[in-house]
């Protein structure tokens, strides 16, 4: 815009001069009719288009190397290299633009990472049961090991923790893709989490813990069942695992807000160690677990995606040497 302003004015003033000795002028003091004026006006207006075309030339090299770095942050990225970044410098639209690249390259760089994370905790948590199986398999060929009851019960245990990782895995791509399908019905939730206590009680009782139910009268809510039920065995297992002999797991469910809506609060307390404050943000991540954990660091994070999925909340607070509360919120 300024380019043109100085490059107009230059250039007209300069053509002014030079058709000036064409012109006859009549009227007005002698001065305005000569060289005396025609002169500096005509060399103004030259010194006008030089500058002029300097700053268009400044201008253009100011947009021509941020561009030249982001072509060749572009090539870097495209070649696989997501650490590229450009130095955001030049105008304020060239800066916002590289300032939208370093964005993205940066969200590129992390979902690598995490891509080639996952993948590996993947091949560790396939490759246990895997050679347990191998090995025993094996045994049983060469005749080390006889193919008893036991032995194939060890077995069928170990194709059962193959089978519930496939599952866990299908559930989080799906989650994550946002292609996981609900099938929503009216559902009493008091009477869901009575039912799914009850499976765990077994396992309870042969650790000495017990369940304290704290339900209350709430209306039945639009959910998938079947998915909820998943959330709440995730949440089950964990408090049942770091819960420790003649401890305590509280489970319960009441009527709550949600934004400006009404919801359900459902929560499941543990009277075990606690987490600490460092490790509480990470709990819902995916294969993150504590040095003692006997899971494979799915099933908080499957519960979180699954509770999302219903336009729900999680969260998770915990008091170190008391225990820990997990809560999801759902929206009516």
């Amino acid at each position: 815009m300024i380019f043109a302003f100085l490059a107009s004015i230059g250039f007209f003033t300069l053509a002014g001069y030079l058709i000036s000795p064409f012109i006859e002028f009549h009227g007005g003091p002698a001065w305005l009719r000569g060289p005396e004026f025609f002169l500096p006006v005509g060399l103004a207006g030259f010194l006008i288009m030089i500058a002029a075309v300097f700053w268009g030339v400044r201008s253009l090299r100011r947009m021509s190397i941020p561009l030249d770095d982001l072509l060749n942050a572009s090539n870097r990225v495209a070649d696989g290299d997501y650490s590229a970044r450009v130095e955001e410098k030049g105008p304020p639209e060239m800066r916002s633009l590289t300032e939208a690249f370093n964005s993205m390259t940066g969200k590129l760089e992390v979902n690598d990472k995490q891509r080639r994370n996952m993948l590996a905790d993947i091949s560790h948590e396939l490759r246990s049961p895997i050679t347990i199986m191998q090995g025993n398999l094996e045994g049983m060929v060469d005749g080390v090991y006889p193919a008893d009851a036991d032995r194939l019960k060890l077995l069928y245990d170990e194709t059962q923790i193959l089978s519930r990782l496939v599952d866990d895995l299908r559930t989080l791509v799906l989650a994550e893709a946002g292609s996981l399908q609900l099938k929503r019905e009216p559902t009493d939730l008091v009477l869901l989490i009575r039912e799914v206590v009850s499976g765990f009680e077994s396992q309870a009782e042969e650790k000495g813990i017990r369940f304290a139910l704290e339900l209350g009268d709430v209306e039945s809510v639009e959910i998938d069942p079947t998915r909820i039920t998943e959330v709440l065995r995730n949440l089950l297992t964990n408090a049942l695992r770091y819960t420790p002999s003649r401890g305590e797991v509280k489970v319960g469910v009441i009527e709550s807000t949600f934004g400006e809506g009404r919801g359900v609060k459902v929560f499941v307390q543990d009277s075990g160690a606690g987490i600490e404050s460092a490790d509480l943000s990470r709990v819902f991540d995916r294969f993150y677990k504590s040095s003692d954990s006997g899971g494979m660091g799915l099933g908080l994070s499957i519960a979180k995606y699954l509770v999302e999925a219903h336009g729900g909340k999680i969260c998770a607070e915990s008091w170190v040497g008391q225990g820990t509360k997990i809560s999801f919120l759902l929206p009516r």
